[in-house]
């Protein structure tokens, strides 16, 4: 199974892809951000993000989509354009006919370093553990996009356990 993991943002889109073996094992596929620039018109990085979203669904076929909920933000301003961000977030993957996994913060952080109210700099440290990543993760929108394809992947886990039961 491919996982497509995606940290939304406006200006900054973390992303990882993991393939999920039989069993437990992990593969990491790719990881990185997706950059938008303040002087390009906001529309225009909507079509941007959209694209580049659109590349990595292509490239690497993924089997389910797993996405962060927006939890809080202090600037109204800012949850309004990662809102409109997150909608074109939601409806790529819908477009190519993949199933949307959507996790609030506490679930990855949970799913990921075993305590949801873990400090950004744990999860990536967990993210590096669990991966075997030894460098390359520089921002925490790439470690927290990889912690979401962990958590989806453990969860997806549980619910197979769950349905044997």
């Amino acid at each position: 199974m491919i996982i497509l993991g995606i940290d939304p943002g406006f200006a900054r889109i973390g992303y990882g892809v993991l393939k999920k073996h039989k069993g437990h094992k992990l593969e990491v596929l790719e990881y990185g951000s997706i950059v938008t620039y303040p002087k390009i018109p906001f529309a225009d990085r909507l079509v941007q993000i959209s694209g580049d979203i659109q590349e990595l669904i292509q490239k690497y076929q993924p089997d389910h989509y797993a996405i962060e909920d927006l939890y809080y933000f202090k600037n109204k301003k800012t949850i309004i354009s990662v809102g409109a961000a997150r909608g074109v977030l939601l409806l790529m993957p819908r477009q190519h006919k993949v199933p949307v996994f959507e996790y609030t913060p506490l679930q990855v952080k949970q799913a990921v370093t075993g305590y949801g109210k873990a400090e950004k700099s744990q999860v990536m440290a967990m993210v590096k553990s669990i991966l075997n990543i030894h460098s390359g993760i520089k921002l925490d929108d790439t470690s927290d996009a990889l912690a979401v394809c962990i958590c989806h992947a453990s969860t997806v886990n549980h619910n197979k356990l769950l349905r044997n039961i």
